[in-house]
């Protein structure tokens, strides 16, 4: 019998304990020269914490609207709804952690990008690259990473024009409004301080500030 005062032999070793308390992570790095964020990495983490990461290049945005006046990196911490979580590792998992060929074998495929998902976790791990897949699970991650990675390109675009051109807003948030109803912008509570300073602005068009505090209901009702 084990003496009383001893009970180390029960306990986990500190590597594994924090192992076991490190949540599982699904990443999406995409490298698409020639456009405006030429490449981008999005980590989620399980808990619904997670990172975006871009490079930014000098030019005008995709609509002409905004000229960045130098290269730079981003680097955002972001928190997602638990229904996209859950719908990114539930999708991760029966995809068997992206352990597989996932990339379509059909020649002249247009160019859109080389995409690598990856997943690290206790329960496994694993990645595949690909520029387009038949896998409909695959092309709905893709989506939505886009998506999610869209909207934190808009919050910048909106917090520049905020700042340098109150009129550009008009037509930029017309824009966001119809990629969100498309499902193309995803995710809005990873900007919300950008909307909620907009939509608090009286210096901005009413119908701006409208159509902001919209957007913003997305945020708080935790819609996609």
């Amino acid at each position: 019998m084990l003496a009383a005062g001893i009970p180390a032999v029960f306990a986990q070793p500190p590597a594994v304990a924090a192992a076991a308390a490190t949540p599982a992570e699904v990443s999406f790095h995409i490298e698409r020269p020639g456009l405006p964020v030429p490449k981008f990495t999005l980590h989620v983490r399980e808990d619904g914490t997670g990172s975006y990461r871009a490079e930014e290049v000098e030019g005008p945005s995709d609509r002409g609207t905004v000229r960045y006046a130098s290269a730079k990196q981003i680097d955002r911490t972001l928190n997602l709804t638990p229904v996209t979580v859950a719908k990114i590792f539930k999708a991760a998992r029966e995809l068997k952690y992206f352990d597989m060929d996932c990339a379509s074998k059909a020649k002249n495929i247009a160019n859109t990008g080389e995409k690598t998902l990856s997943y690290t976790g206790t329960d496994g791990k694993g990645s595949c690259v690909y520029n387009y897949s038949e896998n409909k699970q695959i092309k709905m991650l893709t989506d939505d990473f886009l998506a999610i990675a869209e909207t934190m390109d808009e919050g910048r675009r909106l917090a520049y024009l905020h700042r340098y051109d109150r009129l550009g807003l008009d037509a930029e948030t017309i824009a966001l409004e119809q990629a969100a109803t498309a499902g193309r912008a995803i995710e809005f509570g990873t900007i919300a301080p950008v909307l909620s300073s907009i939509a608090g602005d009286p210096a901005v068009m009413e119908r701006v500030r409208l159509r902001v505090a919209k957007l913003l209901e997305r945020a708080g009702g935790n819609k996609i």
